[in-house]
Parts: C-alpha cells; structure tokens; sequence
C-alpha cells in the first residue's frame, strides 16, 4: 500500500527535457497532496541547464554533489555539495555543472509564496551548510539554516537537520507544512498508524499538525534537508496534547525537537 506520506527516489522514473542535460525525478507533488511544497530531485550532467524560471514561486535548491555555477542576473556564482540556493519570484536561472561525475541537486518549490508582509533581511543566494551555525534542540538534535526570512527567503525556512542514534523523540507536530529530503542514514518514520522505512533518497510530506515521530535505527546519524512554511525555527515542536516539547521555556524557538 503507498503510503501518503513517504516516496522514494527510486521508485520515481526520471524525466528529460531534449536538449536539457538534466533528469528531473516529480516526488512530492501536488496530486500526491502537497499542496504548499513540491520537491523534486534533479540529476544533472556536466553542462548547462536550460534557462527555468519557476513563475510566482519562491524555489529552493540543495546541491547533494556536484560543483558548478548558479547563473542568474547575468552572473555566476560558485557552489559545491551542500550549498543551499535562493531562487526567488520571476527570476530565471542556470545551473552550469562542471564535475566530470554531474551533480545531484534537491529542488523544492513553495506554491502559495507569502506576500509583502514579510519583513525579509538582505538577500543570500547560495549558502554553504558549514559556515552556518549549529542550532540544538532535545534529544541531541542538531540543525543549520540555509535561507529564512533574515537571508532573503521570504516564506519559510530551509535547514538541514541530524537525527542522532539512540533514544527517539517523543511523537510530536509542528505547526508547519514541511517536506524533506533524507541524505544518509537508516531509521523509521512513524505516522498516521504505519511505520515507513527512512534511508537516503526517501522523500517525507509532513502536513502541519501530523503527529510524527522520526527513530534512527542505525549507528550514524539520520541527515535530512528540508523546507517548511511559513518561517519558524525547526526545533519548535508540540506534544499530542498541545504543550511545547521544551516545557521549561515554552516560547523559546529553540526549544523543540526536530
């Protein structure tokens, strides 16, 4: 039986545009009920992608491998595997690609932006995930933000977080829309009655208000990229009877699980 809340790279046939030196795998979509994020990954040759422009939506890319060249406005701009990119409204970009191997990039894209009042800070287009500070929540959690509403990104928040081996969280929701992206590791997500095996390439919609619990069920911890709307801190989590997961500082953003 699918399950409605998680899809596997594999399982998804890869799409390609002529002319384009990129395959597209469509994983969180709309019509699988991801009506506030869609998420795709795209494998890409050495070379330069055709010109996207992704309309009104804000988009959000993750570079798992691969170095290159985001061009956009008329310039480049260098990354590398965990690089985080802000693309935003309107704009239209390229992706040049410069390893010999390709590059494998997760693509996010936010279907209902939010609007101008949102006080947004001065802009960040690529950020690499280690000159971004480590934020801690419970249970040994660890987490780094790429882009929110401080670096440009106007509707949510983009991160990547570690789930460690050991005890699990207690089953929990947020009260954001997220998907994510598992990069490494092995573990189970519990939800809605059924346990769905987590190992990279796994793919989670996680509705706002889901009760969830995420279990690393191996010996390294579970690293997950993801995005979430509208804007927030990730450790902010809630217990099944409302109250914050971090009861001594119940309004504190960094007081959550992930």
């Amino acid at each position: 039986m699918r399950s409605r809340y998680v899809v596997y790279r594999d399982d998804i046939e890869p799409r390609q545009a002529a002319g384009s030196p990129a395959q597209v795998r469509a994983l969180l979509t709309e019509s699988f009920g991801c009506t506030h994020l869609t998420q795709a990954v795209l494998t890409i040759a050495p070379g330069t992608t055709l010109p996207h422009n992704c309309g009104p939506h804000e988009e959000l890319l993750f570079v798992l491998r691969g170095h290159g060249n985001l061009l956009l406005d008329g310039t480049g701009r260098p990354f590398g595997p965990e690089s985080g990119i802000y693309i935003g409204p309107d704009e239209t970009y390229q992706l040049e690609i410069t390893d010999g191997g390709g590059a494998e990039v997760v693509s996010v894209q936010v279907v209902k932006p939010a609007g101008d009042e949102v006080t947004v800070g001065e802009r960040r287009t690529v950020s690499r995930l280690d000159a971004q500070e480590i934020g801690r929540a419970t249970a040994g959690r660890q987490y780094r933000i790429l882009a929110d509403p401080a670096t440009g990104f106007r509707s949510g928040t983009h991160f990547v977080g570690d789930v460690p081996p050991g005890d699990p969280a207690p089953v929990h929701y947020h009260r954001y829309n997220e998907v994510i992206y598992v990069m490494q590791g092995t573990g189970v997500l519990h939800i809605d009655g059924g346990d769905n095996p987590l190992y990279p390439g796994a793919c989670i919609h996680l509705p706002a208000r889901t009760l969830h619990q995420v279990e690393n069920t191996g010996d390294t911890p579970v690293r997950e990229v993801a995005v979430f709307v509208p804007a927030g801190s990730p450790a902010q989590a809630y217990l099944p009877d409302g109250t914050s997961a971090y009861p001594t500082h119940p309004d504190d953003p960094q007081g959550g699980i992930q």
